[in-house]
Parts: C-alpha cells; structure tokens; sequence
C-alpha cells in the first residue's frame, strides 16, 4: 500500500535517472511501464489526505510527501518499511518501523 503520488514518485526517479546519464529514455520507460504493471492499493482518499496534513503540521514539514507515508501507516495500523532513513528516523515514535530485511524475513 502507498499514497497514490507513489507512481509519480517513482516516474521523477527514472527522470532523474535519464538526465544524470544512468538510463537510456527507453530503459526508464520500460521501467516504468514494469512498475506501473505491478498491483498496489493506492490510498488518496479525504481522511489519508487530512491524516498527512496532520503529520506535516505536526512535524513542522512544508510538503506531504513523508506524511502521506506515516498517514498511511498510522491509518492502517501497519509497520512503515522503508530504505530512507531520513523518513524512517522521522516516523519513529509514530508509527512501527521496519527495514526491507524485516519484510522479507517476515513470517
């Protein structure tokens, strides 16, 4: 589950990508056409959106990209999983943070 900005997200890394050299336009392209085959259950709903409000405000941020993913998590009642540790240093004390290691060794 992600906030629905998730695949435009992942589109500015690949742009990113492109400009810096590290992908050909046709490779990022084809990556994002792999990603966007992938199911996810995108959250953008009024309360997500109120709830990352609240996060941002809370945590004085002028965007809403990191709260969307507390929001999220504080909504579903789920473990954050993430590899930025800028994010999961700030979800802390919040919402339960994991790392893809616990995701993947999880029973």
């Amino acid at each position: 589950m992600a906030p629905s900005s998730v695949r435009s997200e992942a589109l500015e890394l690949l742009l990113h990508d492109v400009r810096a050299g590290k992908r050909t336009e046709a490779a990022a392209l084809e990556a994002h056409g792999r990603m966007t085959g992938i199911k996810i259950r995108l959250l953008g709903d009024r309360v997500s959106r109120r709830t990352a409000w609240q996060v941002a405000r809370q945590h004085d941020w002028d965007t809403l990209r990191d709260a969307e993913y507390i929001a999220l998590t504080r909504l579903q009642a789920d473990a954050l999983v993430t590899v930025d540790p800028r994010l999961a240093t700030a979800a802390r004390g919040d919402v339960a943070v994991g790392s893809v290691e616990d995701l993947l060794t999880a029973r």
